[in-house]
């Protein structure tokens, strides 16, 4: 039984990580145009438009809405070993 502790150990520390990807790491709500993320595209939207509010998830997802309705998005949440990777690191294992 014991050829199968890795796998086990390694589905239960995947199962954590999904969990914990799902929460907010940071929310911003700003007019700013100088976020890291930002592109030419929702610059613009920004100017034109106003303030918005960033969520950003443990994934690295982040996503974008004005008076509560969704804008867009930014970035690709991790998934397998990158989240895995990063849920450790965060967590200090």
């Amino acid at each position: 039984m014991g050829q199968y502790d890795n796998k086990v150990a390694k589905q239960r520390l995947l199962l954590e990580a999904e969990e914990w990807a799902v929460g907010i790491k940071a929310l911003h709500s700003h007019s700013l145009t100088s976020m890291w993320y930002e592109t030419d595209e929702s610059k613009e939207d920004i100017i034109k438009n106003g303030t918005v509010t960033d969520t950003e998830y443990n994934s690295g997802l982040i996503t974008r809405e004005r008076k509560g309705k969704p804008v867009c998005t930014f970035g690709v949440a991790k998934s397998g070993d990158d989240l895995i990777d990063a849920y450790c690191k965060a967590s200090g294992q």
